[in-house]
């Protein structure tokens, strides 16, 4: 009986660990369909999506009065197919939410990891450059970046990778000063390696699962932040097809045409909320604490 009871809750921690976690497939799901909606999109969207038609404007979406055979998801006030826009818009958006996030990433991450781990006067110069940018409201400080610098998809990715490195600085930092503390990464330095060395083969290793859920996370800022510039006509083009120029361009019509800003919200909204749900997933599935 003893031996039984043992088994069994010996096996429980192990049954717990294998269930699936429903939140990162749901998530991963939903990026994976906007991906290759991006890399598919020629093939995938049905019309031009910069092709206009005033015959064919503020066409409703499919099962509703007025549709026409093709626009599944209607047209917009110049007879733009909503869902061929959607689909073009998402290219947008996952290059912002790639090359920005990654490129804030290795900026911030490098400082954190020399100010944690390094200390002295290195520590202090990268934290007082933390708090002092961090002082600047970030889409006040994107917005004015993107005036400045002019309107144009490279000025959107540089925008966002300027305020958003100390996302990943202030908690690097706070991770490698911890790990710069254990007793492995004491024994390395004993043992002959440079404090360099130990820094890319003790630290780095360790602090690497944080860095890759802080991806996930600021992928999905960096989506929100480039339709807010988008939303106010300083991402790209305005004839190109953007998740916020269609909010903008729904909202400006929503009595008549209530899907052209339903949809790319709809869109906008599960993105985010998909690479956030991923940064957390992540985040438990590296924490044996979360598990």
């Amino acid at each position: 009986m003893v031996d039984l009871t043992v088994s069994a809750v010996a096996s429980e921690p192990r049954t717990r660990s294998r269930k699936p976690n429903l939140r990162l497939v749901l998530s991963v799901a939903w990026i994976a369909v906007v991906i290759l909606a991006a890399l598919a999109a020629p093939l995938l969207a049905p019309h031009d999506p910069l092709a206009q038609d005033l015959m064919l404007e503020r066409l409703p979406p499919m099962g509703f009065t007025g549709a026409e055979p093709g626009y599944f998801l209607g047209t917009d006030s110049l007879g733009r197919d909503v869902l061929s826009r959607l689909i073009y818009g998402s290219q947008i958006a996952i290059t912002v939410a790639l090359t920005a996030a990654f490129a804030a990433c290795v900026v911030g991450s490098a400082l954190g990891l020399i100010s944690g781990y390094f200390g002295g006067w290195a520590d202090r110069i990268i934290s007082r450059l933390i708090e002092v940018w961090m002082a600047f409201p970030p889409v006040l400080f994107a917005i004015l970046l993107v005036a400045v610098l002019g309107a144009s998809l490279t000025s959107v990715i540089l925008a966002i990778a300027v305020i958003d490195w100390t996302r990943f600085a202030r908690v690097i930092r706070a991770e490698s000063m911890v790990q710069s503390r254990m007793d492995y990464v004491q024994s390395a330095q004993i043992g002959g390696a440079s404090r360099l060395r130990a820094l890319f083969s003790e630290v780095l290793p360790n602090v690497l699962p944080t860095i890759v859920a802080l991806l996930a996370l600021e992928m999905g800022v960096a989506v929100i932040v480039e339709a807010i510039l988008s939303f106010v006509n300083l991402s790209i083009s305005t004839d190109d097809p953007t998740w916020g120029g269609m909010i903008a361009e729904g909202r400006a019509a929503i009595h008549f045409g209530w899907w052209v800003l339903l949809f790319p919200l709809i869109a906008l909204f599960l993105t985010v909320l998909s690479f956030s749900q991923l940064g957390e997933g992540l985040k438990d599935q590296f924490d044996p604490l979360a598990r």
